[in-house]
Formats: C-alpha cells, structure tokens, sequence
C-alpha cells in the first residue's frame, strides 16, 4: 500500500473538529455535574445522585475518546513525518494504527451518545408522570 503525504493531511480538519466537539461535550456536562451538585448539597435526593452517576460514565467516555482521538491526530503527524523521510512502510502502518484509534474514539462516541439519550428519555418519562 502506497500512503502519500497528503492522505494523512486530510484527517486533520476531521479530528480537530472531532476534538472541538468532544470538548464541549465535555464543557457542557462539567457545567450540569456542578449545578447538580449544589442542588444534591442544598436538597440530597436518589435521583440528584443517579444523574450525577450517570454524567460521571458520559465524563469518563468523554475523556477517553479525546485520548483515542488526540493519539489518532498523534500518529497521523508521526505517519507523515515517516513518509517524508521516505520510509513508506512505517509510515502507512502508522497512519494505519492512526485510524484503528480514531475508529475507537467515533465508537466511544456512539456510546456516549446513547448513555445520553437513555438519560434523557429516563427525564422525560418522570416529567410525563
């Protein structure tokens, strides 16, 4: 397989967005962990506790995916870095193993989506009680 230095270069608009994402993900539920907090402090309840449980699993995802993520931009670097010195073989089975993580980080991803979505659903069924 012949990887040129430009295919590693295409990820790079794809995974810094993919970043951008998880990190607002992560901002967004960092703010609701800390509002649930003061609210489990001022009135402690079960349910407070499971949300805050919850959001704790979606964190944990969360920072994981951007580990698989930032060592998938890591190693599409170090691909093309080996390509340039013209060793090819090292470099395609870099930029290989580049997009195996970013595959795990999408993975986790889909699984945070649905712990999210369960959540949510979990929500709405109290509200419609």
């Amino acid at each position: 397989m012949n990887v040129s230095l430009t295919t590693p270069a295409l990820l790079f608009p794809a995974i810094s967005l993919l970043l951008l994402a998880y990190t607002n993900r992560f901002l967004t539920i960092a703010g609701l962990i800390r509002n649930l907090y003061k609210a489990y402090k001022d009135n402690p309840s079960k349910s407070i506790k499971a949300q805050i449980s919850n959001l704790k699993k979606r964190v944990n995802l969360i920072r994981n995916m951007q580990i698989f993520g930032i060592l998938s931009l890591f190693l599409c670097v170090l691909s093309m870095f080996l390509i340039f010195e013209e060793l090819q073989l090292y470099g395609s089975i870099i930029f290989g193993i580049s997009l195996v993580l970013l595959m795990i980080s999408l993975i986790l991803s889909i699984i945070e989506i649905q712990i999210s979505v369960k959540a949510l659903n979990i929500q709405l069924a109290d509200m419609e009680k």
